[in-house]
């Protein structure tokens, strides 16, 4: 018979168009399917680690519906993946490619530790639709801007996503740990109770989301994905940000919008691109996730200091400024914010405030449920104006004239802020529910004058970009 195959799953909690499983599979014998608490997960910020472990026990729960398990061990995965190889009988190792700088380290060293021991190791793709290496400019070396990125890959063929497959599984299990022991939500505290209503669990959740998007929301996509008051987006940055839906999967179901005649899903395609190119930069550009991309802008002078009332004013949502403190109560109450409010309160950040990104970055990476490390760098870099756009410096957005033309009716501020109004609405009160205790903040507190007004601000940041001497 053919030996075993662990199946090591990481941010891919799907069964359907995953590559490795399905080698597995075909490759005959039992899979064993295994996820590690390493380093990099005790790693993560509160909301995503949390996230992630709500996404693990619903995955296992999956696994065992179709008669197989999920098998939780903690530690150096090198370590875990040849002590369970051992144990199971196990003559290969499969699993799907990450790209971020820490995980590619991470999978070399297991890739390497594990073919010494004679067993075969294997990764996949399918993060990703296009691998990063694989997309070039006609003169070689890597897109720095998204258009033409676009342009090159947009009549690309996806490969078809493929179902999930039957699992083998063994006679006999290895030994798992247990993931409440794990206290993967600790740091979330009270606010994972307000929270979790909002998490839309697991593959089938995923796909339910993508049908429901195609079907009623995709054709108007166009214009409802900038108003933050309307359900006008597909909310799948929650579930791509841990592999429980492929990008393929979401490709596939936009070609078919667009070829029955809904033009709102060329925009959907444009974002799925949008994820990869930030992925690409990320992988040809690690330094992305740590430092300016563009490094001359290591001379301008942002503020670095965290412990500014600005920036706890920032943090918590008490700028005065009603679009930017309307967004940061939504990713408190929900754990992902509309597009166009993070746009908003990071411009707000870097350019009213003068305050570095890593700030706003480091901010995001702890309370988004649907944090990316590829989307999130790319999106405060570029929003600091020391990222990959070619004219970045005067998009100052003015967030009380986007208030007007986004949320005229001010709906979306009043779904998210309590003070000052005589019948707050429940989701405006259940961020008080969320936050810390320690902020002592009331919805029956005066709502702030703003700590930087609109206009002040937008001409102070014009007036630092423009005479930066670099």
């Amino acid at each position: 018979m053919t030996s075993p195959t662990l199946v090591w799953f990481r941010r891919d909690l799907r069964l359907s168009d995953h590559a490795a499983l399905t080698a597995a599979c075909e490759r005959g014998g039992p899979v064993i399917p295994v996820f590690i608490r390493d380093d990099l997960v005790d790693g993560l910020g509160a909301a995503p680690k949390w996230r992630l472990g709500l996404g693990v026990a619903h995955f296992a729960e999956t696994l065992a519906g179709k008669g197989s398990r999920l098998i939780l061990r903690s530690g150096d995965p090198a370590t875990v993946l040849r002590d369970l190889a051992a144990q199971t009988g196990a003559g290969a190792v499969y699993w799907m490619r990450a790209y971020d700088p820490d995980s590619v380290t991470r999978d070399t060293d297991v890739k390497e530790a594990l073919k010494a021991e004679g067993l075969a190791a294997k990764s996949f793709a399918g993060h990703l639709m296009f691998e990063p290496w694989t997309v070039e400019t006609k003169t070689g070396g890597f897109y720095k801007v998204y258009t033409p990125f676009w342009r090159a890959v947009k009549d690309r063929d996806v490969a078809a996503p493929v179902p999930a497959p039957a699992i083998p599984a063994p006679q006999d299990w290895p030994e798992s740990e247990a993931l409440e022991d794990w206290h993967l939500g600790a740091a979330m505290k009270r606010g994972a109770a307000v929270v979790r209503p909002y998490v839309r669990l697991g593959e089938e959740a995923a796909q339910s989301r993508l049908g429901a998007f195609m079907a009623s929301k995709v054709a108007k996509y166009d214009g409802t994905r900038d108003l933050p008051a309307v359900d006008g987006t597909s909310g799948l940055s929650e579930n791509l940000s841990l592999g429980e839906i492929s990008p393929a999967q979401c490709w596939h179901a936009g070609i078919r919008a667009l070829n029955e005649g809904k033009p709102g899903a060329e925009t959907f395609l444009k974002e799925l691109v949008w994820r990869e190119f930030a992925y690409h930069l990320m992988w040809h550009t690690p330094r992305i996730l740590t430092g300016n991309w563009k490094e001359d802008w290591d001379a301008f002078p942002w503020n670095e200091d965290e412990r500014r009332a600005e920036v706890r004013a920032w943090k918590r949502g008490r700028t005065g400024i009603r679009f930017v403190d309307a967004a940061m109560r939504e990713m408190y109450v929900t754990g992902r914010m509309h597009n166009r409010g993070r746009m908003i309160v990071a411009s707000y950040l870097c350019k009213h405030l003068m305050c570095h990104w890593k700030i706003g970055l480091k901010w995001f990476e702890d309370c988004l449920i649907d944090w990316d490390p590829a989307s999130n760098a790319m999106g405060w870099q570029w929003s600091a104006g020391s990222g990959p756009d070619a004219t970045p410096y005067f998009r100052v957005f003015n967030p009380v004239t986007q208030l007007d033309k986004f949320d005229k009716d001010r709906a979306y501020v009043k779904r998210w802020i309590a003070e000052g109004v005589r019948a707050p609405s429940d989701t405006a009160l259940s961020y008080f529910d969320a936050i810390p205790e320690s902020w002592a903040m009331s919805p029956d507190d005066p709502y702030p004058d703003p700590i930087v007004a609109a206009d002040e601000g937008r001409k102070r940041a014009l007036d630092a970009y423009e005479n930066r001497d670099f």
